[in-house]
């Protein structure tokens, strides 16, 4: 497919690529093309940048949510680096600038062609790894992402602990699903525990088992689940809200390899491979005391950090694609893909709850669309407030040195509430330390000194540095 604006390229196009035994169609202009797409495959993309109504970027990215596989080659007559740099990051596998020759595009469609067998490959290699290894919940193909799966690679065979960190929503039961299926004990229990979800008392109980008559309401004999996941893997999420009594003995239970029943007098010998997943810092709760540090190191032997979505390049559009048809087949409902202001809503969107909220929009916007194309009312998202800029009409500026002042001043604004966060962050995650908090972040220390002063920070009342 060639998406063009000028008739001369396009029928210029279609007589050089025609000669050379492709066949091809071509397009005005993107919403004409996007809307072939969404009924035709084709095994490449040729579009040009600057179009009027829809540009070239923005076919791009509603493309990779249509046919993510389709190899993209981006025309333009504005050849800057910042330009093709921007259309490699968004997808595109090779751009050409104007005037081309004949040579320089066949052999452009030749490598873009080229690079898609390779990546049909690696597609069934993803599918050997979803279908072999456990890996068929997750999608992704980030740089990113692909360090955590040959993290779970790596860690799998051992039996080694294992503490997954991040934010909530990244999928930190996947990873370790997916560490137990391809361990030793694959064949054995996984058992996972949400200990947010309930009291203290009832936790341990849950956990390490009672015995009959032990405290009011145990009116018979429980296995704990360290038992019931003997010889298998254990995982306990949020292991961050155990109370310091319980952890105490969870220490225990890991030193002696073995656990006693509440009321019980006689341990029984457990065999377990334990996760733990958090998103809080455990190095920020051992420095305020409400984490125990042998605990955590007990349990950050291998540490798995999960990016959050805001991170994961690339990996917005695949997910968008997936959670499309998963709901759109569950519901029976045909939906085509995302109008581009929809998409573009998307990709500005901060995601705090990370793959959990964008499938929940997803699955929102899949119950509500009409037609075939989910559109930007239809994801009914709840936009983050902008920060609050005071006095921005109360002064018009009368010459260009008075523009350029007020400009300066009001982005001062904008960016204080950015910079102010940044350094209370850095702050806080090094217990109000300030030769810390400006290593961790790179700056010097008079730097650092001179930017909490700008902004009017204090350490006065908390903890020396």
């Amino acid at each position: 497919m060639v998406v063009d604006d000028e008739a001369i390229i396009r029928e210029g196009m279609n007589r050089i690529l025609s000669g050379s035994d492709f066949f091809v169609e071509t397009y005005a202009n993107g919403y004409l093309a996007l809307e072939k797409l969404q009924e035709s495959s084709f095994d490449l993309l040729i579009t040009d940048l600057k179009m009027p109504g829809m540009g070239g970027m923005e076919v791009l990215k509603s493309i990779r949510v249509l046919q993510p596989e389709m190899p993209v080659i981006i025309i333009t007559g504005y050849s800057s680096v910042d330009t093709a740099v921007e259309a490699l990051k968004s997808g595109a596998v090779d751009y050409v600038s104007k005037p081309f020759t004949p040579d320089e595009i066949i052999a452009k469609v030749n490598n873009a062609l080229e690079k898609k067998a390779v990546l049909v490959d690696d597609i069934y290699l993803r599918k050997e790894l979803r279908d072999n290894h456990g890996f068929d919940r997750f999608i992704g193909a980030s740089a990113e992402m692909q360090k955590v799966y040959r993290r779970i690679m790596q860690v799998a065979p051992t039996d080694s602990s294992v503490l997954i960190t991040g934010e909530s929503g990244t999928g930190k039961e996947l990873v370790a699903s997916a560490i137990h299926k391809n361990s030793q004990r694959r064949d054995q229990a996984f058992v996972a525990v949400d200990c947010t979800s309930l009291a203290e008392n009832l936790l341990e109980s849950e956990l390490f088992g009672h015995v009959r008559g032990s405290f009011t309401g145990a009116v018979q004999t429980k296995t704990g689940l360290f038992k019931v996941a003997d010889g298998g893997t254990l995982f306990l999420d949020e292991v961050a809200n155990i109370s310091l009594t319980t952890q105490a003995k969870l220490l225990r239970v890991l030193q002696e390899r073995e656990v006693t029943p509440i009321g019980g007098t006689q341990p029984v010998p457990i065999n377990i491979r334990l996760i733990t997943a958090t998103n809080r810092n455990l190095k920020t709760m051992v420095a305020e005391g409400s984490f125990r540090e042998d605990l955590f190191f007990r349990l950050n032997i291998i540490p798995v950090d999960l990016p959050p979505l805001r991170e994961r390049n690339g990996d917005l559009p695949l997910l968008i694609a997936h959670f499309l048809k998963k709901f759109a087949d569950e519901m029976g409902k045909e939906v085509r893909g995302l109008a581009p202001d929809a998409l573009a809503l998307l990709e500005g969107y901060p995601f705090s709850g990370n793959v959990r909220e964008l499938e929940n929009i997803i699955e929102r916007a899949v119950v509500l669309v009409e037609g075939g194309l989910i559109k930007k009312e239809n994801l009914e998202l709840t936009l983050p407030e902008e920060p609050e800029i005071t006095g921005v009409c109360c002064f018009i500026p009368q010459s260009v040195d008075e523009l350029k002042e007020r400009k300066r001043h009001l982005r001062e604004l904008a960016v204080e509430p950015i910079e102010k966060a940044f350094a209370l962050n850095a702050l806080k995650n090094n217990n109000w330390n300030v030769t810390k908090a400006a290593e961790q972040t790179g700056m010097l220390r008079p730097n650092f000194q001179a930017l909490m002063k700008k902004l009017g920070i204090s350490i006065r009342g908390q903890w020396d540095n």
